[in-house]
């Protein structure tokens, strides 16, 4: 088996194996809550009309909240990278042959999968219960197929090299108010053309700005990118953004994770362990 499909396969397997459990027992009602609760928001917005631009409040929020779980993507990995990071699991990872790359891979299927679930709990019945949505034409299921594996990979692969740099729980915590902020201002929630241009310029640079583009662009119609940037969907740049972001996250990622395992150790791993239980205690 080549060099590069023994990471792959392994990664994929690890991965699958993780979602499984995190969706078994208990841990399932967790998983259910915040989708299941977006999905009942909706359903109460879904008449209210949004100023004057003749579309209500669920037609616009449903995208939205599709956009808002893919980016939370990106703390999800933070969150996995951390934990494990003090239990120990990444210093087993570092100690089997192409151990960093097959366990960045499976985080990504991990968090994909867990990010896909949410996505389907949301827009399934989403298609039922909010009217305006544009998806009877093929089109739109297509631009769905490329923003979301797109989508999927730039904003956690964010997350993979952001995660490398926290030691701690703790640090995660501290780590998701700069990203929940880019989120707040990349158009997920609203419209980007609200913000003043400074804020525009800097949502643009991101790829959580795209994603939600991209998201609205595949459920809307046409009419409703009156109220985007240069009025239209910009479909060759979003694809040119998440693409570039992507591609730059599955380069970087698993070196940034490799650098930073180099510096782990039993030792290390020991004394994470000794702090969080005085934190517990």
């Amino acid at each position: 088996m080549s060099p590069t499909a023994t990471p792959l396969r392994a990664g994929f397997s690890r991965g699958l194996i993780e979602l499984r459990q995190s969706f078994s027992g208990s841990d399932l009602i967790g998983q259910l809550l915040w989708p299941v609760a977006t999905l009942v928001a909706i359903f109460f917005l879904r008449d209210n009309g949004y100023g004057a631009s003749g579309f209500t409040l669920g037609t616009l929020a449903l995208p939205g909240a599709l956009g808002m779980f893919i980016a939370f993507g990106a703390l999800l990995v933070i969150q996995y990278l951390t934990a494990e990071r003090e239990d120990g699991t990444l210093l087993r990872a570092k100690a089997t042959p192409n151990g960093i790359s097959g366990y960045f891979i499976g985080k990504l299927v991990t968090a994909s999968g867990s990010t896909l679930a949410y996505v389907t709990i949301l827009l399934i019945p989403g298609l039922f219960i909010v009217d305006g949505l544009e998806v009877g034409s093929v089109a739109s299921w297509l631009t769905l197929a490329w923003v979301l594996p797109l989508g999927l990979v730039a904003t956690q692969s964010i997350g993979a090299m952001l995660g490398a740099l926290i030691a701690t729980p703790r640090g995660a915590g501290y780590m998701s108010i700069p990203v929940m902020g880019l989120v707040a201002i990349s158009g997920i929630f609203y419209p980007i053309t609200a913000l003043p241009e400074w804020l525009q310029w800097i949502a643009q640079a991101f790829p959580f700005y795209w994603l939600s583009l991209g998201m609205r662009s595949a459920l809307l119609p046409d009419s409703a990118a009156g109220i985007e940037l240069g009025e239209s969907w910009r479909h060759l740049e979003t694809v040119g953004a998440l693409g570039a972001w992507a591609a730059l996250g599955l380069i970087a990622a698993p070196i940034v994770l490799r650098r930073m395992a180099r510096r782990e150790s039993g030792s290390a791993v020991a004394e994470r362990r000794e702090k969080a239980l005085q934190r517990i205690g």
